[in-house]
């Protein structure tokens, strides 16, 4: 019988999910921290991942220890602690910031369909990596990353694209990651088998 269901995610031990949507057949790594986000279906993290405020399309590689979408410090504040905006932690006649949270929340990372985040790659508030992109391991986000691209070190700069640009463009308005589970089950020995030009040539007409 298989491991994974559309019917509920496959949620390791000690994940802690919050304010989260997930869809069929995701699955979520040991220890891993996501909240307010929302991941698409066939998407999975290993091992401690730390997601927050993120939009994960659908098929996503997300390796161990990798942070999407970590919270900034108020820098242009007197103080970069966290008791001005937590203050109720700390005094029982204080109130958290609202707005300082809600904030937080609206600078969305966003990562595409089909992509590789490697282990403790880091993916900064309101980027966005496109989809098939692949991001090296402990890679440092902090730009958009191109449809297919390739990208390493820190600050994360482009090493090469992964195909083509007509290829790229080709993929994309195929948009396999639309097919329904029966479909992909169906095609899934083209995939492991055929060359992209061949597979696309195969499916771009239905």
């Amino acid at each position: 019988m298989a491991r994974l269901s559309a019917t509920a995610p496959f949620l390791h031990p000690d994940c802690e999910i919050t304010d989260t949507r997930l869809g069929r057949y995701v699955e979520i790594g040991r220890g891993s921290r996501v909240a307010h986000s929302v991941i698409g279906d066939y998407s999975y993290c290993d091992r401690y991942a730390d997601i927050a405020n993120a939009e994960i399309g659908k098929f996503a590689n997300i390796a161990s220890f990798a942070r999407i979408g970590p919270t900034d410090h108020p820098m242009d504040r007197a103080s970069l602690h966290h008791f001005h905006y937590r203050s109720a932690d700390y005094w029982d006649d204080a109130q958290n910031d609202p707005d300082f949270f809600a904030h937080r929340r609206a600078r969305i990372a966003r990562i595409g369909h089909d992509t590789w985040i490697g282990h403790g790659a880091v993916i900064r508030p309101e980027v966005t990596v496109g989809h098939g992109a692949v991001v090296a391991a402990k890679a440092v986000v902090t730009r958009d990353v191109a449809p297919y691209e390739i990208v390493a070190g820190i600050p994360a700069k482009p090493l090469r694209m992964r195909f083509a640009p007509q290829i790229v463009e080709r993929l994309i308005a195929l948009a396999w990651w639309d097919w329904d589970h029966q479909t992909l089950r169906a095609r899934l020995d083209d995939f492991r088998s055929l060359p992209i030009e061949a597979f696309l040539e195969k499916y771009e007409t239905g």
